[in-house]
C-alpha cells in the first residue's frame, strides 16, 4: 500500500513553543511512518534535529506579540505551489487560519485535496480584550473575526475541537459544526505526576513556609493578566501568607514585574521543571478566559494540584466546581481569593480536590488520541479517492 502523503502547515514549528505546538509535536512524535509520509511548511523553522523534510516561508513578527512569527506565503507563492505539486499530497493539515493557513486551504480546495485542522486558538474571545479601549468597534471586529473563522473552518473537511464548550461557542457564532470532531488533549503522566513534588526546593526559592500559588502561561495580556495583578494586590492588602509564583515569559513580563514586585518570576521552564512546580505548589490560579483548551490546567490536575480558574473559555469544562477545583467570576479577584483560602485553610477540602483532579485526567492519553487523528486522516484520503473514482 502506498503511504498517505500529508502536507502539514504551521507558522511556527518549534517544540514546546506554546500549547498549540506541544499538541503538534505530540502528533509528530507518533507519525506511523509505515503508513504516512509527511512534509512540513512553516515560517519559524525547528530549532533542533527535526526528522522530516520542511520548507520555510518568508515571515514577519506578529503585531503586538513579537515572539510569534507569521508566514507570508504570497511572497513565495510560485515556489510553494511548485513544491506542493511536486509532493502531490493526499491530505493537507493546517494549524491556524493565518495567511499561511488560508493559502493552504485554498490550495487544497483548488486541487480537490481534503484539508483538516485542529482548533487551537479561540480568536473570537480576543476581540473584547484588544478592542477594550474602542468599544464602538467591538461589534465590527467580532463580525470580521467570525467571518474569517467561518470561511476557514467550513472549508476544512475535518475540524478537531478540544471541548464541547468550544463547539457550542463556534455554533453560537453561526459557524457550522457539521465537520467538527471532539478531540481533547492528552497528558504525559510520566512527566506530570504528584511524584515530582519537592517542597524543599520551593522553600529554598522563597525562603519561607508560605503556601505557594502558581500561575503558568505565556505572559500575554489576553490571558487576563490584569486580574492576576489584582489577585496579587489583594493578597498583599490582606497580608495573606501566600507566595505568588509566575512561570512563563512574554511581552507582558516587564509590566507584571513592576506591578507585582514580590512575586517570583521563574521564566520559561522545561516541562520537567514545570511539572515539579505543579507538584510542589499548593494552588494553581488561572484567570484566562481565552483558552481553547487550557493545557496548563490539565497539567496541574495531573500533578494533583488544586485549580482555581476562571469560569470561562475551554478550561472551565474540566472543573466540577467544589469537587475537583473551583470556578471563579473571571474578573473578580475576591472570588479567586475566597476559593484559594478554602484550599489553603481546610485540609479535607484540599485533599478531596487533589484526589478528584487526579482522577479526572487519568484517562487522557496521547497514544489513543493521536491514533484517532491518523485514522481520520486515512478516512479523509479514502473518501476522497473513492469520490474521484466515482466521478
Amino acid at each position: 500500500m502506498n503511504r498517505i502523503k500529508v502536507a502539514f502547515f504551521s507558522d511556527v514549528l518549534v517544540r514546546d513553543f506554546d500549547g498549540c505546538l506541544r499538541t503538534v509535536f505530540n502528533i509528530i512524535d507518533r507519525i506511523p511512518e509505515e503508513n504516512f509520509e509527511f512534509r512540513f511548511f512553516c515560517g519559524l523553522e525547528p530549532q533542533d534535529d527535526f526528522p522530516y523534510p520542511y520548507h520555510t516561508v518568508p515571515k514577519i513578527n506578529v503585531p503586538m506579540n513579537s515572539s510569534y512569527k507569521m508566514a507570508l506565503p504570497f511572497l513565495a507563492k510560485r515556489k510553494l505551489e511548485k513544491t506542493l505539486l511536486d509532493f502531490n499530497p493526499d491530505v493537507i493539515h493546517i494549524t491556524s487560519p493565518s495567511p499561511l493557513g488560508k493559502f493552504a486551504v485554498n490550495f487544497a480546495n483548488n486541487h480537490n485535496i481534503p484539508a483538516s485542522t485542529i482548533y487551537h486558538t479561540h480568536f473570537i474571545s480576543y476581540v473584547d480584550y484588544y478592542f477594550r479601549t474602542m468599544p464602538a468597534l467591538i461589534p465590527l471586529a467580532r463580525k470580521a473575526v467570525v467571518s474569517m473563522s467561518k470561511s476557514f473552518y467550513e472549508n476544512c473537511q475535518k475540524v478537531f475541537v478540544p471541548t464541547h464548550e468550544m463547539i457550542q461557542d463556534l455554533s453560537k457564532a453561526n459557524i457550522s459544526s457539521d465537520n467538527m470532531i471532539l478531540w481533547p488533549r492528552g497528558i504525559d503522566k510520566n512527566i506530570f505526576t504528584p511524584l515530582r513534588s519537592n517542597k524543599e526546593d520551593l522553600r529554598k526559592l522563597t525562603g519561607n513556609d508560605n503556601a505557594n500559588i502558581l500561575f503558568a502561561s505565556r505572559l500575554v495580556w489576553e490571558k487576563n493578566l490584569k486580574t492576576l495583578i489584582r489577585i496579587y494586590k489583594q493578597i498583599q492588602k490582606e497580608n495573606l501568607p501566600y507566595n505568588l509564583l509566575i512561570a512563563g515569559d512574554g511581552v507582558a513580563r516587564n509590566e507584571l514585574e513592576i506591578n507585582m514586585p514580590e512575586a517570583y518570576f521563574l521564566g520559561n521552564l522545561s516541562q520537567v521543571k514545570l511539572a515539579g512546580m505543579y507538584a510542589s505548589s499548593d494552588v494553581f490560579v488561572f484567570p484566562s478566559i481565552s483558552e481553547t483548551y487550557g493545557n496548563v490546567v490539565i497539567e496541574a490536575m495531573a500533578s494533583g494540584l488544586p485549580c482555581v480558574i476562571a469560569n470561562g473559555g475551554g478550561s472551565r469544562s474540566f472543573i466540577d466546581h467544589g469537587t475537583n477545583g473551583f470556578l471563579c467570576n473571571p474578573n473578580d479577584e475576591n472570588d479567586y481569593i475566597r476559593n484559594i483560602n478554602k484550599i489553603c485553610t481546610n485540609l479535607s477540602i484540599e485533599q478531596r480536590i487533589r484526589l478528584n483532579a487526579f482522577k479526572y485526567v487519568r484517562d487522557l492519553n496521547w497514544e489513543s488520541l493521536v491514533s484517532d487523528y491518523f485514522d481520520h486522516l486515512m478516512d479523509m484520503q479514502e473518501r476522497n479517492t473513492s469520490s474521484i473514482k466515482a466521478a
